[in-house]
């Protein structure tokens, strides 16, 4: 099944509120999961960046599960990034975690360079995914860590189908409607690997995660 994009912002309030309130505790704790799994040597400390940060989940679990990290999530998207700083401060973790809006590539951070830099459902909004990889070039430094995770392509529309039933059952119907399409859009291992030997990035591993995403993980020599 051939590749088909979608929007990338999730700009409409409506959607943006129906992401951000849909059940991600499984995924998005596995996400912080394989992340330790990964890097059992990291020591929590430092500048985190979330490149993709949505509505701040992950920025929020992972600044709780790594207590001494300051975390900056950069996102286009001002609905979602809207609901994410109530919600940031719901949590009582805006001292710690700044949630930015700027569009990649060329949006300016604060810093040059992140002791982590991660990523999570970013991949597949973009039609061209060296916006994200040069991102992740230009904002590591040596020995910094980088954890992408992403949906992965299934090889027809009705695996697709059968995936929104299986993990967004009870969600509204626009979130099923907004999975089924990200299905749709993400690439595979493959692809992926493809494009990072055309950003020259060799450092990075690529594998199949579970029924429905990919993991690229390394550190920067």
């Amino acid at each position: 099944m051939d590749r088909i994009p979608e929007p990338e912002l999730m700009n409409d309030p409506a959607k943006a509120l129906a992401y951000a309130r849909a059940d991600f505790e499984q995924p998005h704790n596995q996400f912080i999961a394989r992340f330790r799994e990964c890097f059992p040597d990291w020591p929590g400390t430092g500048d985190v960046l979330d490149l993709g940060c949505g509505p701040g989940d992950i920025c929020r679990r992972f600044a709780r599960a790594f207590p001494l990290t300051h975390i900056l999530g950069i996102d286009g998207a001002a609905a979602m990034l809207a609901i994410g700083r109530d919600d940031l401060h719901a949590a009582r973790l805006d001292d710690r975690v700044q949630l930015i809006e700027g569009y990649l590539p060329g949006a300016v951070l604060p810093r040059e360079r992140y002791d982590a830099v991660i990523s999570n459902s970013l991949l597949h909004h973009l039609d061209d995914p060296q916006a994200l990889w040069q991102a992740v070039f230009r904002h590591t430094a040596p020995g910094t860590p980088v954890f992408v995770m992403d949906l992965h392509r299934p090889d027809t529309p009705q695996t697709a189908a059968a995936l929104v039933e299986i993990h967004a059952a009870a969600e509204p119907e626009v979130l099923r409607e907004d999975f089924y399409n990200s299905l749709l859009a993400a690439y595979r291992v493959e692809e992926v690997r493809t494009q990072l030997d055309q950003a020259g990035i060799d450092w990075l591993a690529v594998e199949a995660l579970g029924d429905r995403h990919l993991i690229a993980y390394g550190r920067r020599p």
